[in-house]
């Protein structure tokens, strides 16, 4: 019996001195670190070292802390712009732990510290899309060179009006520091590392949404106004010039066929000249001819003429027998 009694104790003695062994025997893993809390208070420094470690059994506990890049990804949140334009910013960060023994006794654990990340870049955010108007929240960078089609400008003065965007003091990317440099040194004190904010959307807000719409709908039409004013104006003065370089044309056309005539005319007369100032005869005759001529030019069946007796018209007149 008592051989019996001593089995089963040593039994047991074992069994606890395994239990203790491996209560008091714990491991850090490489993506973590470890808080040792006695009767729920921080004991030591924290364990930042991966590998087997040891604690006193029962009376110590281990409390593991991520020493991973974490991420935070807020909820999308309507806030008025400096211009007083309702929007929808969606945002994401990334953090880490780098003073767990501070992050301990402020946050305890990971649940704590997103709620306090949402409150602290939600307010830093909210705080910076109030002081810019939109467009420097949209534009990525000020330094930003629009794309333009040259083949609808003509000249600097359209180039420059067509296609050209609103000038901005910073941009996105500047908003965003402004963001990350404010809410850096808020979560610094538990014992946070915050290491980038980006905007992950940026939205109109739906009751503002079909304002805006119309309002982009009315600066296109505008645009499409100018352009048909402009093309307008062009075709006017293409067809004034068409007009020009036609009635010039036509100018020069008829100069010409008058000098030619003109030409004509004269070596027509200097034959005429020739041919009847051979002699006395042909002189008369020539003279007989154009008079001749002309009653046909200037007298028809209901012409009536009063004419001298010594008028060149009626000498041939006054001779007809």
């Amino acid at each position: 019996m008592n051989k019996i009694t001593q089995i089963v104790l040593s039994f047991f003695i074992a069994m606890g001195a395994m239990v203790l062994v491996v209560s008091s025997i714990y491991t850090v893993s490489e993506v973590e670190q470890v808080i040792i809390t006695q009767f729920g208070k921080p004991v030591g420094n924290p364990i930042t070292s991966a590998g087997l470690k040891m604690k006193i059994p029962f009376i110590q506990e281990i409390n593991p802390i991520d020493k991973r890049v974490l991420e935070w990804d807020g909820r999308p949140s309507d806030m008025p712009t400096k211009d007083k334009l309702y929007i929808s910013v969606d945002l994401f960060a990334r953090w880490r732990i780098v003073k767990p023994l501070q992050y301990f006794l402020r946050l305890r654990d990971e649940r704590s510290a997103q709620s306090r990340l949402d409150d602290i870049l939600g307010s830093e955010t909210r705080n910076a899309v109030a002081k810019h108007e939109l467009i420097e929240i949209i534009r990525t960078t000020k330094d930003r060179i629009p794309l333009g089609d040259t083949s609808l400008a003509s000249n600097a003065n359209k180039k420059q009006n067509m296609g050209s965007l609103v000038p901005i003091r910073k941009g996105r990317k500047l908003v965003e520091k402004e963001i990350f440099s404010a809410a850096a040194e808020k979560v610094l004190v538990f014992g946070i590392e915050l290491l980038d904010i980006r905007f992950k959307r940026i939205n109109y807000n739906a009751s503002v949404r079909p304002k805006i719409y119309d309002r982009m709908i009315s600066e296109r039409r505008q645009i499409a106004e100018r352009f048909l004013s402009e093309g307008n104006g062009e075709a006017a003065r293409i067809l004034g010039n068409r007009v020009r370089d036609l009635n010039k044309i036509q100018s020069e056309a008829y100069q010409k066929v008058e000098e030619i005539r003109g030409i004509a005319d004269a070596k027509a007369t200097a034959i005429y000249s020739k041919a009847y100032s051979k002699n006395n005869k042909a002189a008369v005759f020539y003279a007989f001819i154009r008079t001749m001529q002309s009653y046909h030019y200037v007298m028809d069946k209901n012409t009536t003429l009063v004419l001298s007796t010594e008028s060149d018209l009626f000498k041939f007149l006054k001779g007809m027998q």
